[in-house]
């Protein structure tokens, strides 16, 4: 067992560090809100502290899910930063969707102070943490991830390095760029089955069998149908998720056109005031449509 600090208590880091807790490990919590960390610590026995610094202060493994490249900076640097409070030797673990760029730069700020750096975005969603069941994709040396794997598992279902740092970082947007094409395609699908008269469960039930089957249309398909948009990852967290793609794109010369037209119908979405949506919520976007023509 070790001694683990974890920043930032959202959806997914409350459970995350939970399960670090349950699992034997010393586990302090920071939160930006305290008194989410105060809730978490009345919840699982652990200790809290004021200030990203305080609990790093020797920690074993420092662990961040926080909300953007700001945020994760602000965690990492300055006098009350993790990287301030962190001893030689311990390992620096992010699991927050951030840029490429601004994990290579912390890598190699952490690097210079004899700290290892793992970039290990998370995917699998609130049901994901909480279950313990999450998808993590690491980039890092192979001896900073060969430490921090057996901590990761507590909360994973499947873990894998898949490069140097910012690879996992890389590998998340894949993942996004995924999701944004299978979110509209689902939508599209089952607003046609309903302009068409069918049972659009019975459809699915059918076709989710075959090769149109996703993950997606699994879980969301129902809460789609109903208009019920609050069971997964919001549409403001996508945008800035998809903003990253769509820059890194630009970098290594790649081309995001579905993701591209994805970005802009989710801004379409916050519109219509759907920024704390979930991603599913393209659907109610296109009924919308479809009224006004009607």
């Amino acid at each position: 067992m070790v001694k683990i600090a974890f920043l930032g208590l959202g959806v997914m880091g409350f459970p995350m560090a939970g399960h670090l807790a349950r699992a034997g490990h010393e586990v302090t919590v920071y939160n930006r809100t305290a008194a989410k960390a105060k809730k978490w610590a009345e919840t699982h026995s652990g200790a809290t502290a004021a200030t990203p610094r305080e609990a790093a202060e020797g920690a074993d493994f420092v662990m961040s899910c926080v909300g953007n490249d700001d945020d994760l900076r602000e965690v990492c640097l300055g006098d009350n930063g993790a990287f301030a409070g962190m001893a030689e030797g311990s390992v620096f673990v992010d699991h927050t969707t951030v840029s490429a760029a601004v994990t290579r730069k912390l890598s190699a700020i952490a690097d210079g102070k004899g700290i290892s750096f793992v970039d290990a975005p998370i995917s699998g969603g609130q049901a994901g943490a909480e279950n313990g069941a999450l998808s993590i994709m690491c980039g890092g040396s192979e001896a900073a991830y060969a430490r921090a794997e057996p901590v990761m598992e507590t909360y994973a279902k499947i873990c894998r390095r898949i490069g140097d740092s910012g690879a996992g970082q890389m590998t998340k947007m894949v993942n996004q760029i995924c999701i944004a094409g299978l979110v509209q395609a689902l939508s599209e699908g089952l607003a046609f089955a309903q302009k068409a008269g069918l049972d659009a469960n019975a459809v699915v039930e059918v076709i989710s069998q075959g090769a149109a089957g996703s993950w997606q249309m699994v879980n969301r398909h129902e809460t789609m149908l109903e208009g019920a948009f609050e069971h997964g990852f919001a549409v403001d967290w996508m945008r800035k998720d998809l903003g990253i793609c769509l820059e890194a794109a630009d970098e290594v010369g790649a081309s995001l056109p579905v993701t591209a037209l994805v970005d802009q119908f989710y801004r379409d979405v916050q519109s219509m005031g759907g920024g704390r949506w979930d991603t599913s919520s393209l659907i109610r976007r296109l009924n919308d449509l479809a009224q006004v023509r009607e």
